[in-house]
């Protein structure tokens, strides 16, 4: 990226955020998000990134654990960004509380970017890449002094938007990957059970009575995880397009041939 172009994204976004920290007005973390997502569109511009979208999350649960954006560049998810109150700080291993118990799911993920608004860290399948990097200033007051040191906060956010699946080479990978989104949709299907989400709450009612009648919410999060991950690992083995499809779609080109499996899709 430009150091030109890196600086006038910063130094915006500083004056920006420090305005609006001054008048108040809102959860900190609240404060930053619209400064924030026009400084990841900047630096994703100048990278030639292509049309990237920040898609918040939209969370009924007061106790959420999933992040705050998932990202996608040129239509593809490339990974997740959770934003932090300034002062949190992006060191996960630190982390407490419901803090930590985000970063638990979210350390299943392959392309993770959490930020304060003062640092940056990637994380990949639990994992930090690179070095934590801090912007110079104070976020809060600094306001158009703000500044990114030698450009590295622009290269850390254009590593992350160019990030690409990586097929498994072995069965072991294979099997560690899936283990992984696996646990990460489990927790979802375990949250929404307990959010009393209708849906998946009367699925949950067909399964006892047709299959598991002493199965607790806990053991269907369970098995209804692992066969919606198998339904789709079936669909790729069937050469079955996942693609920007909705997994509706999917379960109707599976249905054909592997009826159980389509219809945990379908859901």
């Amino acid at each position: 990226m430009r150091v030109g172009a890196t600086s006038e994204a910063v130094s915006l976004f500083g004056d920006v955020v420090a305005r609006r920290f001054a008048t108040g007005g809102g959860e900190p973390e609240e404060l930053l998000r619209g400064p924030f997502e026009r400084l990841v569109a900047d630096f994703a511009k100048d990278a030639g990134v292509s049309k990237v979208d920040l898609a918040g999350e939209h969370h009924l649960a007061v106790d959420r654990v999933r992040p705050d954006y998932a990202v996608y560049a040129s239509g593809a998810l490339v990974g997740f960004i959770e934003l932090k109150a300034p002062g949190k700080g992006v060191d996960t291993a630190r982390y407490k509380g419901h803090d930590r118990q985000q970063w638990q799911r979210l350390a299943c993920l392959p392309n993770v970017l959490y930020s304060d608004g003062q640092a940056f860290a990637l994380y990949r399948d639990g994992e930090r890449v690179g070095d934590v990097v801090r912007l110079v200033g104070d976020v809060m007051t600094a306001g158009a002094a703000l500044a990114d040191a030698d450009g590295r906060l622009a290269a850390l956010v254009a590593e992350f938007l160019r990030w690409h699946p990586i097929a498994p080479r072995s069965p072991r990978e294979l099997a560690r990957v899936t283990a992984r989104l696996c646990r990460v949709l489990r927790a979802e299907v375990a949250e929404s059970l307990a959010a009393e989400e209708t849906g998946l709450r009367d699925l949950a009612k067909d399964w006892r009575r047709l299959l598991y009648p002493d199965a607790t919410d806990d053991e269907f999060a369970d098995g209804y995880a692992q066969t919606v991950t198998f339904a789709l690992l079936l669909a790729r083995v069937e050469e079955i397009e996942l693609d920007k499809r909705d997994l509706r779609d999917v379960a109707d080109d599976l249905g054909s041939s592997h009826t159980l499996m389509a219809k945990s899709l379908s859901q």
